[in-house]
């Protein structure tokens, strides 16, 4: 009876130690987020993360918005809508934060680019950053970064000591041309930072056309729980099938890109939720990456011309002669306009004038320059942008270290002209699954 007794003791103690180490297993993250700012598909994946927030140590929600209005309130709204479902998702789920811990977690971040030298002022939510990566733990705090990298650079501008307890997972691409000066600051500055650089992999989650019409894995709706007939086009079926009707959360939803599924940065959410993030290089819903050791940049102290080419997502930089002037360097001084948008050129002193640029996908792209500055006003050039990254070596390309990845070049892992994409594609539909469960829990 005494032998029976001490092994369920042992049992016991077995099973909470167990049940202990499962919640050390969270994974602590922090998201950076231009939510509210000129793409809504942040309100997407914010809606996801809020519905899965039980998988997570959360440490902080950071608005970082290049344009727009994102701001902090756009984040304490998403949470006002979590609040009205909160009790449902409790009801399958314990581990929910409540609202009032998640608005606490709230910051505000830089609103706007940084400057060319990729940092400035600190801000609530670069401070915050800092004082989670200083946290006493034996586990890296996850920064997820789904806009710019400013409140990132400017957190290790001020305490550059906490390189090593970070580790980044970035949506890059579109973002990285938004925020090429604080990218090059971090990887000029900290070229050993762990760091996953996603620049295409990510679009394989984004539906429409261009990807769903290529799926092998069209479902029948029965597949979502719903017992309607299939359709080709996933994103509008999916939320026929699986939000309408779901809560707060899912009437929401249908805000943003009529409901259709787009969520481009929900991949960094889902490489904590499947797979193990210590390996980059494995399978996970988030993605397949591999080692890069140079960031490609061109500097071009001349016009280019159709003669140059550069690699998607590598730094372009020009430096334009000008005359010498006693404006202090940043100075703006000229507008750049590329691809129809306009970008903000500085005075980098002695009579050098400069900016930099990130293309978004290959392309062939001509610009011209509008300046009060004579010898400035109405230069043009252009150049073509290869489909490879990182492509060819680079005279000033910046170094890395052996923690840095980025898109699988694999040919066959393309999903059109997107590096990397079928390493997420091939999960989608799991991920989807997966999710209707949860939509089915508010209804």
């Amino acid at each position: 009876m005494k032998r029976i007794t001490l092994w369920y003791c042992l049992f016991i103690l077995l099973c909470n130690t167990c049940m202990y180490a499962g919640e050390l297993l969270k994974h602590r993250i922090l998201i950076s987020t231009d939510i509210g700012g000129t793409d809504p598909d942040d309100n997407q994946s914010m809606a996801h993360f809020l519905m899965y927030n039980d998988c997570f140590e959360l440490e902080g929600l950071v608005s970082s918005p290049f344009g727009g209005s994102g701001s902090k309130e756009e984040l304490l709204r998403m949470i006002d809508l979590y609040e009205k479902d909160y009790l449902k998702l409790k009801k399958h789920a314990n581990g929910m934060m409540m609202p009032e811990e998640l608005r606490a977690l709230c910051k505000q971040g830089r609103r706007g680019g940084t400057p060319f030298k990729g940092y400035e002022n600190s801000t609530e939510g670069s401070d915050w950053i800092v004082k989670c990566a200083k946290k006493k733990s034996d586990r890296p705090l996850w920064i997820l970064v789904w806009g710019g990298l400013d409140d990132v650079a400017q957190a290790l501008h001020d305490a550059p000591e906490i390189e090593k307890n970070i580790r980044v997972y970035w949506i890059g691409g579109p973002n990285k041309k938004w925020g090429v000066n604080s990218y090059t600051y971090i990887a000029e500055s900290f070229p050993n930072l762990w760091m996953i650089e996603n620049n295409a992999s990510y679009r394989g989650f984004i539906g429409g056309e261009e990807v769903n019409n290529k799926l092998e894995y069209i479902e029948d709706y029965r597949s979502f729980g719903r017992g309607k007939e299939p359709n080709n086009k996933l994103n509008e079926s999916y939320y026929e099938c699986s939000i309408k009707g779901a809560g707060n959360l899912g009437k929401d939803f249908k805000s943003y890109y009529d409901g259709n599924i787009k969520m481009g940065d929900t991949p960094s959410l889902l490489y904590m939720m499947n797979g193990n993030p210590d390996d980059p290089e494995g399978e996970s819903w988030g993605g397949s990456f591999e080692p890069i050791f140079e960031s490609p940049r061109s500097i071009f102290n001349r016009n280019s011309t159709l003669k140059d080419t550069v690699a998607v997502y590598s730094v372009v930089e020009f430096h334009f002669k000008g005359p010498k002037s006693d404006k202090a360097i940043g100075t703006p001084c000229f507008t750049f306009r590329i691809d129809n948008q306009d970008w903000t050129g500085v005075y980098l002193g002695n009579g050098v004038y400069g900016i930099k640029y990130a293309p978004k996908a290959s392309a062939v792209l001509h610009y011209k320059i509008t300046s009060d500055i004579k010898e400035l006003n109405g230069m043009k050039g252009a150049f073509v942008v290869s489909e490879l990254w990182p492509g060819n070596t680079t005279k000033n390309g910046y170094k890395l270290g052996k923690n840095w990845f980025t898109d699988k070049r694999d040919v066959h892992l393309f999903e059109g002209k997107w590096q990397g994409s079928r390493t997420v594609l091939r999960w989608r539909k799991d991920v989807l699954t997966d999710w209707a469960e949860r939509w089915n829990w508010l209804k």
